[in-house]
């Protein structure tokens, strides 16, 4: 019961962050902009600190891992601890920056947005390109690793379509540095809710499973139960005959 009262509360959390974050990136993805060639790219991998909902944080884990197997250069950006230590053990020199306490309650834009300037401000995390890696959530019991792109300010107004739009150049890269930070929030809000689903379902699972096994061993009480019962009476009616 508590599970589900969290996956709900993640799931509405979530869908307001949806919302915003896919109309924040409309204007972005209107310009056609395509991913330049030779570039800095970032990956941002969103996980949480706590596990006990399976291998939901592998998921983004795995994901990384393979893309970093064809592109071995790329730093990664993590947010959670869980994430962190799988990340640790699978490519430890691409880890440049870890973020925790993330996500033990719904995460907050003011997080998002504290995560974003930090890597903002971060010479080493200059990018062209940062993909954030993310669970999206699609049901109470599926989810997929999935990304959201964000681009640095001189490859937007580069966009083929960007010239449509009368926007300062200075107004601009606000709002970039703002998708950024929304993007990130959506990234670990639906995350989040992901979790809380998967957690839910883990507790489920484990309810059915303690069931199965009460109900088990109640039958294997009542037969041992029964015997000795049995045994009694055939001992009764053995000294009855007998007399």
């Amino acid at each position: 019961m508590i599970a589900s009262t969290k996956t709900s509360r993640a799931q509405r959390a979530m869908d307001s962050a949806r919302e915003y974050g896919m109309v924040n990136n409309k204007l972005v993805s209107q310009t056609k902009i395509e991913e330049p060639e030779a570039k800095k790219k970032i990956i941002v991998i969103s996980s949480s600190d706590k596990g006990l909902c399976g291998g939901i944080h592998s998921s983004v884990s795995r994901y990384t891992r393979n893309y970093l197997r064809t592109h071995p250069e790329e730093k990664v950006v993590v947010i959670g601890d869980k994430a962190k230590a799988q990340m640790n053990r699978m490519a430890p020199m691409n880890v440049a920056k870890h973020f925790t306490h993330i996500g033990s309650v719904i995460p907050s834009f003011e997080e998002a947005s504290a995560i974003a300037t930090e890597i903002l401000q971060d010479p080493e995390l200059e990018f062209d390109v940062a993909d954030i890696v993310y669970n999206r959530f699609i049901t109470v019991i599926s989810y997929e690793a999935e990304t959201i792109k964000n681009y640095d300010i001189k490859h937007i107004t580069a966009a083929p379509e960007f010239l449509s739009y009368e926007v300062s150049e200075e107004i601009l890269e606000n709002y970039n540095e703002f998708m950024f930070a929304n993007n990130i929030y959506w990234a670990i809000v639906e995350g989040h809710a992901s979790e809380m689903a998967a957690k839910r379902t883990a507790m489920e699972n484990a309810t059915n499973n303690a069931n199965d096994l009460i109900d088990k061993l109640t039958l294997i009480y009542n037969r041992g139960r029964q015997a000795v019962i049995t045994n009694e009476l055939i001992e009764v009616i053995t000294g009855a005959s007998a007399l």
